[in-house]
């Protein structure tokens, strides 16, 4: 394996390639992982410190929703492209650029003079990210064998559960420690070390891999496929804020109208040259079209549940950030121990039917703490709400890990970092949606004056009401995942080697 890039070849050798036995490779997995969960957190964290931001900075309303959504919106207008790009001119390299940026990026937002400096810094932040995260999947697709997937992608699951509830808890801890008199600053410089380590690491361990054919980047596609998400997601973000205006709905419904117009141009791009910004061939791959319909959906019921289990706990039970990020600790737990368990040992054996069951017991513990939330109301305690917790993070640990193994597992090596670029963007789009459909079924069930003593048992009535929203959704989760491969094959290495998936082969010759 070498560092150098690979400018001459359109992909590595085999002489480059990592083998099996090189534990080089692992050295890589770990620095794209961490890349990974500075991403992860970094969309959470912020949250936490908002009102020591609104306070230390003098930050506006507008300001302050900037600051949140400016990084959302950024990172989802450019996943996509960024996916593209690290297939086009090589995934380390991008990650690499990705990395950098995002850390030059922290910087700029930890040392802001101002509220419109650090929400410019937030944008660029966002925009680095997208170029960063979609080369994670896309550097383990290419320098994993097939059979070692399942045991990458089980750590992955569980890097998703620890960042889901690491960041709120590690944005409390960094904000009322106060270190050295810098208020709300650390949480983001705390990402100048490990982003430095990261980029100095991954120039030397991660071997560079692009499409083994040359690609042109597509700029009518980034155009149009960013206009189309901004304009989705732009209204869906800020339409509670701003009373939802009729402009909101005519800007949603003119995404529509450009998509339809991406689609079409993607179609002719493809025939003209071969270099479209999205393979829609990839949805000719029934494992890659059907987890990407349950990736979305569940990105829906994340979006849902995450914010109204915050605001639930820190405004409608009074708790401080420092207790509620510490109740989410068995959840994290779950989702990391189930993920890991679930590539490894259950999907092999039992195949779709593990992600299947995942949904039913994450719905299972959805009902089990609406079921707490009702007999407890106010007067619930942390530790009574471990168990149903617990389950739901159980749930989603056999879900997150082998979803994403499923939808990349027959995509061919040179559309990875299209594919990936895919997962994330309509992760993104379905936490977006879910986001705006906590105005409807969280903040529609509170009244817009509320007397002091009201705001609590309104809170609590409001959290019971969604919660049948996130079970009705694993509901449909559930059906849609009967569209899934009863037994995903191993990835495809690239449609021209010819090769079997690795599961049509005996377990002992797989290499």
């Amino acid at each position: 394996m070498t560092s150098s890039e690979q400018t001459l070849t359109p992909r590595p050798s085999p002489d480059d390639a990592p083998a099996p036995g090189d534990r080089r490779r692992w050295f890589a997995l770990a620095i794209v992982m961490t890349a990974a969960f500075m991403d992860l957190v970094d969309v959470t964290i912020v949250n936490i410190a908002i009102p020591s931001i609104q306070r230390d900075a003098g930050a506006s309303v507008s300001q302050i929703q900037w600051i949140t959504a400016g990084y959302a919106l950024a990172f989802a207008a450019a996943l996509i492209t960024g996916g593209r790009l690290g297939d086009i001119h090589g995934r380390r390299r991008l990650f690499l650029v990705g990395i950098g940026g995002f850390t030059l990026a922290s910087a700029l937002c930890g040392f802001a003079v101002n509220p419109d400096m650090l929400v410019a810094s937030r944008i660029l932040q966002g925009s680095m990210a997208a170029m960063m995260v979609p080369q994670v999947l896309s550097i383990v697709h290419a320098t994993f064998p097939a059979h070692e997937r399942g045991k990458v992608f089980g750590l992955f699951g569980a890097v998703v559960g620890l960042g889901a509830v690491s960041g709120p808890l590690l944005g409390a801890l960094l904000t009322e420690w106060n270190l050295f008199g810098l208020e709300w600053r650390p949480i983001f410089l705390i990402n100048l070390p490990v982003g430095i380590a990261a980029f100095l690491l991954g120039r030397r361990f991660i071997t560079e891999s692009k499409a083994p054919k040359a690609l042109k980047l597509d700029l009518v596609g980034v155009t149009l496929v960013s206009l189309g998400l901004l304009m989705l997601l732009y209204p869906l973000t800020r339409g509670r804020e701003l009373g939802w205006p009729l402009w909101g709905y005519l800007c949603m419904a003119g995404a529509l109208v450009v998509f339809a117009a991406l689609l079409s141009y993607e179609k002719r791009k493809a025939v003209r040259d071969g270099s479209p910004l999205i393979e829609l061939s990839l949805f000719r791959v029934k494992s890659f079209a059907a987890g990407i319909a349950v990736q979305t959906v569940f990105g829906v019921a994340l979006g849902i549940f995450f914010l109204v289990w915050t605001l639930y706990m820190q405004i409608g039970l009074g708790w401080s950030p420092l207790r509620a990020g510490l109740t989410g600790v068995p959840f994290s737990i779950a989702v990391s121990v189930a993920a890991g368990m679930s590539v490894q040992k259950l999907v092999p054996r039992f195949g779709r039917k593990v992600l299947q069951a995942g949904a039913l017991v994450m719905g299972t513990g959805v009902l089990l703490y609406l079921w707490e939330a009702h007999r407890y109301g106010l007067a619930i305690a942390s530790w009574q709400m471990a168990l149903p917790l617990v389950v739901m993070g159980a749930g989603m640990g056999l879900i997150v890990a082998p979803l994403t193994d499923a939808v990349l597992s027959e995509v061919p090596r040179e559309h990875a970092g299209s594919a990936s670029g895919l997962i994330n963007t309509v992760q993104q789009m379905g936490n977006a949606l879910g986001l705006g459909l906590v105005s409807v079924v969280f903040f529609g069930r509170i009244g817009d004056r509320l007397a002091p003593a009201q705001v609590g048992p309104a809170f609590v009535h409001a959290f019971q009401y969604a919660l049948w929203w996130v079970a009705g959704i694993m509901g449909a989760i559930f059906l849609l995942m009967s569209a899934l491969p009863k037994r995903p094959a191993q990835h495809v290495e690239g449609a021209e080697d010819g090769e079997l998936p690795a599961l049509e082969k005996e377990p002992e010759l797989v290499s």
